[in-house]
């Protein structure tokens, strides 16, 4: 079961204007079930997007990519779930473009004008067939407050949807930020999550986008892993449809764009933690907040340290509070500088490491308490300097071995 993630309320995903979503069932790899989704986009629309930094990234990856930097204008993404189209080589990048002409085609619109997306089982031939079949229903789906079953068309291992919608009002303006999100394994982003689409009905510069999408991802999808593994799909998507004119948001250096970042930012955030608190088996969501580094690269390195560890891991499942495993994976974080001597270590209010070794006053039953909440909050002082992080991740489970061990069953 997820930890503390509510299913979402489709009355309260907002629908953005200048965005349609349908969906189809196509039976990709499974019958009856959602896995093909089509996003529609109204002409003044701009994208921006962030991609997977793995090397064997799929096929609609690389095609995205060049539709992207073609600029001639997105006019729809399609996205399938089932199967990843990675791994498939020349035959995979000729499938997703198959896909894109075909939308085109459904559409009136340009190969060029769609961004292909795929999620699902790497190094296996994507079914084209089913797909380019099931596009006339998903197009006839189409409508504005669709996001609820969009956010089911995406899923793969997730155990519910992920979605997220808020209004703000900024410069005197109302505008509407609604996203979705599905991962819960292979999940330590290079750049964002497994999948995101979030879309605004603000106008913003092309430029700026990518700006905005890139700040958020760093914020966000970014700051999330579940078991180290970096997918080979991995997209996180931005829609401005330019329906609303917000006076200041096409100039990065205005309190209206300032506060359209942060909106837009916590809107990620809330998609990202929904991850991890469905990731695969977690029974519980864990905070790792690492501060007084020199820098960000090494607070990073520390919190994904803790957070990779599958002793520190499989620790937290059994709540043990064998918190040496914690100090350990700080020792081999990779500072090679760090004075040990100075380090202190919380376990939510409970201090358990203090200058380097175990804290006079800590009792085990403290640590006992905190490991049996399903929120946890690891705190770490490197005392070096005033940068700070913080990454979220979950523990392991037996379950994550069972579902990684069925995946393709």
């Amino acid at each position: 079961m997820p930890v503390n993630l509510p299913l979402p309320d489709p009355t309260k995903l907002y629908p953005v204007a200048g965005v349609e979503l349908g969906f189809a069932e196509v039976g990709v790899r499974k019958a009856d079930r959602k896995d093909l989704l089509v996003i529609r986009l109204t002409e003044k629309a701009s994208v921006a997007g962030v991609f997977t930094q793995n090397r064997f990234c799929a096929a609609p990856v690389l095609l995205s990519k060049d539709h992207l930097a073609a600029g001639q204008g997105i006019r729809a993404l399609v996205i399938n779930t089932g199967n990843a189209n990675a791994g498939t080589g020349e035959k995979g990048l000729l499938d997703a473009r198959a896909v894109c002409e075909a939308v085109a085609a459904n559409l009136g619109i340009k190969a060029s004008q769609v961004l292909p997306f795929s999620t699902g089982v790497i190094l296996e031939p994507l079914p084209v067939d089913r797909i380019i079949a099931g596009l006339p229903k998903a197009i006839a789906n189409l409508k504005l407050d669709n996001w609820g079953n969009a956010a089911e068309a995406i899923m793969t291992t997730d155990t519910q949807p992920k979605a997220y919608s808020r209004k703000v009002d900024i410069a005197g303006k109302t505008i509407t930020i609604t996203g979705i999100s599905k991962g819960a394994g292979m999940i330590r982003p290079n750049m964002a999550t497994m999948l995101g689409y979030l879309a605004t009905d603000a106008a913003v510069p092309q430029a700026l986008l990518q700006q905005l999408v890139t700040h958020a991802a760093n914020r966000s999808f970014n700051r999330i892993t579940i078991d180290g593994d970096t997918s080979t799909n991995d997209s996180f998507m931005f829609i401005a449809s330019g329906e609303v004119s917000v006076p200041g948001l096409d100039d990065a250096s205005s309190t209206a764009f300032a506060e359209f970042r942060d909106a837009v930012t916590a809107v990620s955030i809330e998609l990202a933690q929904a991850i991890v608190r469905d990731g695969e088996g977690a029974t519980k969501f864990i905070s790792v907040n690492v501060l007084g580094g020199k820098n960000d690269a090494e607070c990073s390195a520390v919190a994904y340290a803790i957070a990779h560890s599958p002793l520190v891991k499989t620790a937290f499942f059994a709540c043990d509070p064998n918190l040496g495993r914690l100090l350990a994976t700080i020792g081999y974080a990779g500072i090679n500088d760090l004075d040990v001597s100075r380090v202190n270590m919380w376990l939510d209010d409970v201090w358990v490491a203090k200058n380097g070794g175990r804290n006079p006053d800590y009792q085990e039953e403290d640590g006992q308490r905190v490991m049996k909440q399903a929120e946890i909050t690891v705190k770490v002082d490197l005392a070096r300097g005033g940068a700070e992080t913080t990454v979220w991740t979950c523990d392991f489970s037996y379950d994550y071995v069972r579902i990684n061990a069925d995946y393709r069953s």
